[in-house]
């Protein structure tokens, strides 16, 4: 659904699928092009817990409204995944002190400028005439290997604790983030996604498939591919393009 804010309008494709091997989703996500505001939430705890977690969090954002400033907005986004934590928290308590979380992922634009933020190992790309970057840093143990030279890439990819993440919504005493900006320019394409889709799919894989020209129809060829391929977990995924904005409607009252 294109919507505007005074710079661009956003073209919006959203889906999400339980996969091939999962009983239920855990994954749940939010778009809101009139605000600036997407969001892609990957729950883990299993029945009543996962779920509840990543719903808190899109449930806490729907609050979140049309935001003043760019730093108004991110203001907005932090105190309500601060209430979605407090709530994920209190929920792990009532079970017994399972251990409940979810990742993160949101995307905020106000005019020119957007912003990625995020807990754990959901990401956000960016694709840029033809150019796919990842604008988020995974929370992964297998990450933090990689960046101290413990591990070879190609050693990660089997690594037995691949999955295993570092930071989550729910699970510290204050919900710790990653932020990151940078200017919007026409035609950028971004990616919000949960890690079931990018454990089947190549950054290669993705940047073809981000170049086709209707936003929708190029989600739901990722998540088709995505369950093609087996799907081993819920797959969540959210594209946004930016085209230019709309020329105000301005009517002859005949002065």
């Amino acid at each position: 659904m294109p919507m505007s804010n005074e710079v661009f309008r956003f073209e919006t494709g959203a889906g999400t699928d339980t996969g091939c091997l999962r009983d239920h989703n855990e994954d749940s996500f939010l778009s809101h092009p009139e605000w600036g505001l997407w969001v892609v939430a990957d729950g883990m705890g299993g029945h009543s817990a996962g779920d509840f977690a990543s719903q808190s969090i899109t449930h806490e954002m729907q609050s979140i409204g049309v935001p003043g400033s760019a730093d108004d907005l991110q203001a907005r986004f932090i105190e309500r995944l601060t209430r979605a934590h407090d709530r994920i928290a209190t929920h792990a308590e009532a079970l017994g002190g399972r251990t409940v979380g979810a990742t993160v992922v949101g995307l905020l634009a106000f005019d020119a400028q957007f912003s990625c933020v995020w807990s754990g190992d959901s990401r956000i790309y960016l694709l840029r005439d033809g150019v796919l970057s990842q604008q988020t840093r995974d929370h992964t143990e297998v990450r933090e290997l990689l960046e101290a030279g413990t591990i070879t890439p190609e050693q990660a990819r089997d690594w037995p604790r691949k999955n295993v993440i570092t930071r989550a919504i729910g699970v510290s005493e204050v919900p710790d983030c990653d932020v990151m900006s940078g200017e919007i320019r026409l035609g950028d394409t971004f990616l919000l996604c949960s890690d079931g889709l990018t454990e089947h799919l190549e950054d290669g894989e993705l940047a073809t498939m981000l170049a086709g020209p209707d936003a929708q129809a190029v989600c739901n060829s990722l998540i088709t591919e995505t369950l093609a391929r087996g799907a081993r977990d819920n797959v969540t995924a959210i594209v946004v393009r930016a085209h230019a904005a709309d020329p105000v409607d301005v009517q002859d009252h005949g002065y």
